[in-house]
């Protein structure tokens, strides 16, 4: 019997709903960081009539947008790095794994992971809606750094 017919894959629905969970409680956990650094934002200090001002929002948006990309990304590849999934996937008993041998993933590939997230967002999200018709249950970003997402703990090397 092959290595892959002994593993179970995490599939669209529960790393959807794990997704929701990390994401939710990540942006819980750096949202007041980002009000430090770059200040409230609110929409009525802007008049969008003004040309300039319509700049200053798109500017101070982008700041935002920075930081929380920064931050997010910091949380998810430092749990990844540590331990082999979130606190979403933790809960579900999800692990993410080499493609190849299913064992630890370098840190070069949970940081392509990471970036890869955004190839997967742009058309529609169609990137993560991939895993739903995978043989594999690969997202795109999955595909990218060579990660595959299983139940259970990486395989000893």
């Amino acid at each position: 019997m092959s290595d892959e017919m002994l593993v179970v894959y995490g599939g669209f629905w529960i790393r959807f709903l794990a997704f929701l969970i990390d994401s939710t409680a990540a942006t819980i956990a750096i949202a007041p960081l980002v009000t430090t650094l770059a200040g409230e934002m609110l929409m009525t200090n802007y008049n969008l009539g003004d040309p300039e001002e319509v700049s200053q929002m798109l500017s101070d948006l982008s700041v935002r947008l920075a930081l929380d990309v920064l931050f997010m990304g910091t949380i998810f590849v430092l749990f990844w790095v540590f331990k082999s999934a979130t606190p979403g996937k933790m809960l579900f008993k999800l692990t993410i794994v080499d493609a190849k041998m299913f064992g630890k993933v370098s840190v070069g590939q949970h940081v392509v992971r990471y970036f890869a997230y955004f190839v997967s967002t742009i058309p529609l999200f169609l990137g993560f809606l991939w895993i739903a018709f995978d043989a594999n249950e690969q997202g795109w970003h999955d595909k990218l750094a060579g990660t595959v997402v299983i139940k259970g703990p990486p395989r000893e090397q």
